[in-house]
């Protein structure tokens, strides 16, 4: 009898060990899921593209071309500027002319054959070390207004739906999505792209959505409005005015991403739609794209503008995080969050602490709450100038 009670007490234990393992062996990914190519409206090669993103410290990326992935014969006709000349002479110089195929015509001009993602992906995959996704943009508009969606992972092209109104054509493009991720049975997901771009896209137009789960609350081009005007709401308003709306609704909690959105490689300055200004970073079991996707729609990360997080806890309860600190830098983090009691009152400032570390235990009445992490350190070419390095945590809601 004993005998038996110990070999139940070690299977127990192992199983107590390999529980704890699994939890140990997530880590953390830096990656960003907004960046665009020659092979749409952006201004360099794909390679070197990646190759920026690689060697600047991200885990993951995408290429997010307008309605298009980069699978089919493309020529890039180089436009005659010295900017241009100068990527085409960096692009040959890195990767030299076995690699790059180019051609010039009878007036002198020049076109480059752009890789498709087939071609390029493995100078640059690395198990465990870097990964890229397929994305596309879809881009479609209504009343002249852009309405630009990011699906990533997708698994074949989808073309932009039109549809009577801002949130039918944004609906049906998710419906697009789902249908095929039902299809292939890949995880996937359709991300709402700068909400404030052409003031085309209002909290009440997202409302209306059924499905919809992320959207950007930052995204580094100059003309996207990040923080509203005098009439129309910052991405942080309008995060916690949606999210109200989504639970009251019951709908699933609205995460924010920050993104990059970048189209620029050459010149950085202010102006310009520049890599490196926003990111995510994601708290996987491994580097791939199922399991991005599913810890994203679980939540289990933050966006980021330059903070990052040594630590980030939620037990059902209590929101906790410990910040990596930088020598010199001081930070403040808030928890935002809204009661059931006063909904009107959206986005309300529940807590604020100095210091790099903090906690927000949550109240009966919170419906969810979420941390912004702001530091004194000024950003490195930021969207606007004065910008600060900030973070966002997910909203999370208490375990009932």
């Amino acid at each position: 009898m004993r005998l038996i009670q110990l070999l139940l007490l070690l299977i127990v234990i192992a199983a107590c060990d390999s529980s704890e393992e699994t939890v140990e062996e997530k880590n953390w990914y830096k990656g960003n899921l907004h960046t665009h190519s020659y092979w749409s409206d952006g201004d360099d090669y794909p390679e070197m593209i990646m190759d920026w993103y690689k060697s600047h410290g991200y885990d993951f990326a995408v290429l997010s071309d307008h309605n298009v992935l980069a699978r089919q014969e493309k020529w890039k006709l180089i436009p005659k500027s010295p900017t241009h000349k100068k990527a085409l002479d960096k692009y040959l110089a890195k990767f030299g002319e076995e690699w790059v195929e180019y051609r010039e015509d009878s007036a002198g001009r020049v076109e480059v054959r752009l890789k498709k993602l087939e071609e390029y992906r493995g100078l640059f995959e690395e198990d465990g070390k870097f990964l890229i996704i397929e994305s596309e943009e879809i881009t479609a508009g209504f009343e002249k207004k852009p309405l630009h969606m990011n699906v990533t992972n997708i698994q074949e092209f989808i073309a932009p739906q039109g549809g009577s109104s801002v949130p039918e054509i944004l609906q049906n493009n998710l419906d697009e999505v789902k249908e095929q991720r039902e299809a292939t049975g890949e995880p996937m997901f359709l991300h709402i792209n700068h909400p404030n771009f052409g003031w085309a896209i209002t909290p009440e137009d997202i409302m209306q959505l059924n499905g919809e789960r992320f959207f950007e609350v930052y995204n580094g081009h100059p003309y996207v409005n990040n923080y509203g005007d005098s009439l129309r709401p910052s991405m942080e308003v309008l995060w916690d005015k949606v999210q109200v709306a989504y639970l009251q609704a019951g709908k699933p909690l609205l995460y924010g991403l920050a993104v990059d959105d970048a189209h620029h490689y050459h010149v950085f300055n202010e102006k310009s739609s520049n890599p490196g200004r926003g990111w995510v970073v994601v708290r996987s079991a491994e580097l791939a794209p199922a399991a991005l996707v599913e810890a994203m729609e679980a939540g289990d990360f933050y966006a980021s503008t330059g903070v990052s997080l040594e630590k980030l806890d939620f037990d059902g309860r209590t929101l906790s995080l410990k910040i990596e600190e930088e020598e010199g830098v001081d930070y403040t983090v808030q928890f935002f969050g809204t009661r059931t009691s006063s909904p009107e009152m959206y986005g309300e400032l529940f807590k604020e602490v100095e210091g790099s570390q903090a906690e927000y235990t949550m109240q009966k009445e919170d419906m969810y709450v979420r941390a912004k992490i702001v530091s004194n350190k000024l950003k490195e070419n930021p969207y606007k100038p004065g910008d600060t390095e900030v973070a966002w945590t997910q909203p999370v809601r208490m375990e009932q």
